[in-house]
């Protein structure tokens, strides 16, 4: 099938949804993503879903356990904001990933990161992160998502002495989560959206604002 503005695969309307389909859309648009500030709209103004999630439906059951990790990685890490945000938008330049900038660069301001910081990112430089953990796991996220990593003894044991084999593990599954929905993105050739206009009762930014 070859792509329409909306990409290849057809946006699934909510009154058009079986059971599971029916279960899945509630989680994503009554979870965790729909609390606090909007900065990534989960869905379009006629109710289907944005981004990676609308192909979620395709397959209930996986996308269900998929976007439960994302919501896992997005609310329930130990990562700083500005960590998890930085190793998405690693991901996002490894990957060439429009849509991931599109959601997370956003995030990635409000959780604390310069414009400087955010266009290295896109760029895949340095963006010179001065805190040594945060450095540190910015590193490891580069290395983890450029493909093959090289992770040697020496590599593991540094990054291990640097942000701890907890952070590791939580750093390394935000990696492969965001990889996966990078090449979904791609695969089903999924297009931005057009930008949500502001709200006037916007709340203040917290660690709550919604992105895949």
């Amino acid at each position: 099938m070859p792509p329409t503005p909306t990409g290849r695969l057809p946006l699934l309307h909510p009154d058009r949804l079986g059971p599971e389909q029916r279960a899945l859309y509630a989680d994503i648009t009554a979870g965790p993503r729909a609390t606090g500030r909007q900065l990534f709209a989960l869905t379009d103004a006629d109710g289907h879903l944005n981004g990676p999630f609308n192909a979620m439906l395709f397959s209930p059951r996986i996308g269900s356990a998929l976007q439960t990790l994302g919501a896992a990685i997005r609310y329930g890490t130990s990562l700083p904001p500005r960590v998890r945000e930085t190793a998405v938008l690693v991901v996002a330049a490894v990957w060439d990933s429009a849509f991931e900038r599109y959601a997370h660069e956003p995030v990635g301001r409000a959780a604390g990161l310069t414009d400087a910081e955010v266009r290295a990112l896109r760029e895949g430089a340095d963006p010179g992160l001065t805190d040594p953990f945060e450095h540190a796991a910015w590193s490891a996220a580069r290395t983890l998502a450029a493909p093959p990593p090289r992770l040697d003894d020496g590599w593991y044991e540094d990054a291990r002495a640097a942000i701890g084999e907890p952070m590791l593990f939580e750093l390394s599954t935000l990696v492969g989560y965001y990889a996966t929905l990078a090449l979904q993105l791609r695969l089903f050739d999924v297009p931005e959206p057009d930008p949500a206009p502001a709200r006037d009762n916007e709340t203040p930014p917290t660690d709550k604002e919604s992105a895949p």
